[in-house]
């Protein structure tokens, strides 16, 4: 009945895995956070994430996050709408948004930080693939910053 047309057949779906919803964006974090911040927004997370069953990684170099969220669509969504209104970070750029029926990529982790030395690799990726015109013009300026001004100074006003 099933390989019939009409009926996809995947070889890999597994219909007892959980819907989830997944948020992927980058950031320019903003003056004032270090290590140290990080590590006390990465300890806030994972208590906040436990409870609303949302988990992921966030990467954290040369003064750029880039973060995969999953878990339910509301609290993804509700955390998506604070992580908007958060002052330590701007040029917050989508790079992904979706739903699927899938096992999670982190599901031990309610959040853990991954450092990176340089992200400029993963900027550069996301802008080849980049659309939206926002999207494209936030990259540029993150990926200019990281070319023309030293590292450390990422995030200050110009």
């Amino acid at each position: 009945m099933f390989d019939e047309p009409g009926f996809p057949f995947d070889p890999d779906y597994d219909a007892t895995a959980p819907t989830l919803y997944t948020f992927v964006y980058c950031s320019r974090a903003a003056d004032g956070v270090d290590d140290a911040e990080v590590d006390r927004l990465i300890e806030s997370a994972q208590r906040h994430n436990l409870t609303c069953g949302i988990t992921g990684v966030l990467v954290f170099g040369s003064g750029v996050f880039f973060q995969w969220i999953e878990g339910p669509q509301a609290e993804v969504r509700k955390l998506m709408a604070s992580l908007h209104s958060d002052p330590r970070h701007h040029d917050i750029v989508s790079l992904d948004q979706s739903e699927e029926k899938r096992e999670r990529l982190y599901p031990n982790w309610q959040m853990e930080r991954v450092d990176a030395d340089d992200i400029r690799e993963v900027l550069q990726d996301a802008l080849e693939t980049a659309e939206d015109k926002n999207n494209i013009a936030a990259l540029k300026r993150i990926l200019d910053h990281l070319a023309t001004r030293s590292l450390t100074s990422l995030g200050r006003a110009n």
